[in-house]
């Protein structure tokens, strides 16, 4: 028998809510099936569990906070039998009656209560005179259509329609502080621990993106609108597919040492409408077709702004992507997401004049930009890391 704990799902989390029971006790389970859902601050995520065998009972009831790592349920292996709980002791039948005590001390008589003599009667004090400023009727209304605070209005006696015309400023309101969201703290989190412990450095490179743009073009002319690519899985294979030889940017760094991954886990950045920012992971994106990157992209994001992402998609990434598209900016440098060590960036794609074949011509680029880890790589293979993805995005068709 085995306990099935709370995973962690990001650097920035400590404690989860239990929301949904899949599973019931007594129903088998297979590695990979989802048992239950948990909400956390960036939404509600699956729980998927990591081992054969049946559910024997759920240890926390639905609506309990579980901190990271403690028991959720239990869970029997294959072919193990239920333990069943140690049976109560039975009372006996004839138990043996106390002593009766020989001498039982009489409670003496109480005491006859004092009459309490009568307080004399306080005398009411007199009513305070009303200090709120006195105003006519239609300076009320006046001052009440035009949100006209009265305390910030000088007059020697009642306040009438023309002290509310007379040029006295009126007192500007104070707005009052809005409250952090929890997804904003735990981005906060997040980034304040990066900031504090990665040794970041920071690269930068213009890419000519018209060849992955007339990829695209030509690739969805006779599809339909939920079967076309876009630029952004044509970033994710380059990307991918340039790891390959660069393989110290993509895994993760825990305990003072560096964990490379052999598969490429693409975190990808998704703009939540509701406020925020997460980055779920495309898993093996080295190994898939473009086509099949695409359709997993778009559930990925799907899935994201629907708060029913998988446990696995926020704590397996060992690379983000970020891009903000067309209503983005020239560059962004992102910031490392721990334990991760490296962060790919790029800018809003634009026309712009360059030198083509020996000839000026507008051409759409973008900045390629890139935030690694300073323990692990350095500025020399960054910039052939970069330099790599560009020749990727020149070739689209060989993706």
């Amino acid at each position: 028998m085995s306990k099935f704990l709370m995973p962690s799902l990001g650097a920035d989390m400590e404690a989860g809510t239990l929301v949904e029971q899949l599973v019931q006790p007594g129903e088998p389970v297979k590695r990979g099936d989802v048992i239950a859902a948990v909400e956390t601050q960036k939404g509600t995520i699956e729980i998927e569990v990591f081992q054969d065998g049946t559910l024997q009972e759920w240890l926390v009831d639905l609506g309990t906070k579980v901190d990271v790592g403690a028991p959720l349920a239990t869970i029997l292996a294959e072919g193990e039998a239920t333990t069943e709980p140690a049976p109560e002791p039975t009372p006996n039948p004839n138990p043996t009656p106390a002593p009766k005590p020989e001498h039982v001390a009489q409670e003496p008589e109480p005491k006859p209560i004092e009459p309490t003599p009568p307080q004399p009667q306080q005398q009411r004090s007199s009513p305070k005179p009303d200090s709120r400023p006195r105003i006519t009727p239609a300076a009320r209304r006046r001052a009440a259509q035009q949100g006209i605070d009265l305390s910030s209005i000088a007059s020697k006696g009642t306040i009438t329609l023309a002290d509310l015309e007379s040029p006295t400023p009126k007192a500007a309101a104070t707005p009052k502080p809005a409250p952090v969201s929890s997804m904003r703290s735990a981005i906060a989190s997040a980034m304040s621990r990066s900031n504090r412990e990665i040794p970041h450095y920071y690269l930068s490179h213009a890419v000519d993106l018209t060849a992955a743009d007339d990829f695209v073009t030509r690739f969805n002319a006779d599809r339909a609108p939920q079967d076309r690519l876009l630029l952004g899985a044509v970033y994710a294979r380059a990307l991918a597919k340039a790891l390959s030889k660069y393989t110290e940017f993509n895994g993760h760094y825990i305990d003072d040492a560096f964990h490379q991954s052999g598969a490429v886990h693409l975190g990808f950045a998704v703009n939540i409408r509701g406020g925020g920012l997460i980055a779920p992971a495309l898993f093996d994106a080295e190994a898939k077709p473009i086509e099949d990157l695409m359709t997993d992209l778009r559930d990925l994001v799907e899935r994201a702004r629907t708060g029913r992402l998988r446990a696995r998609e926020l704590s397996e990434a060992t690379i983000t992507l970020t891009s903000l598209g067309d209503r983005g900016v020239d560059q962004l440098y992102g910031v490392i997401y721990p334990p991760q060590v490296a962060i790919v960036g790029l800018g809003t794609p634009r026309l712009q004049p360059a030198v083509h074949d020996g000839e000026v011509a507008p051409r759409l680029t973008s900045s390629l930009t890139l935030s690694a880890d300073h323990r692990v790589s350095d500025g020399h293979r960054g910039a052939l890391f970069l330099k790599a993805i560009d020749k990727n995005l020149q070739r689209p068709e060989q993706l």
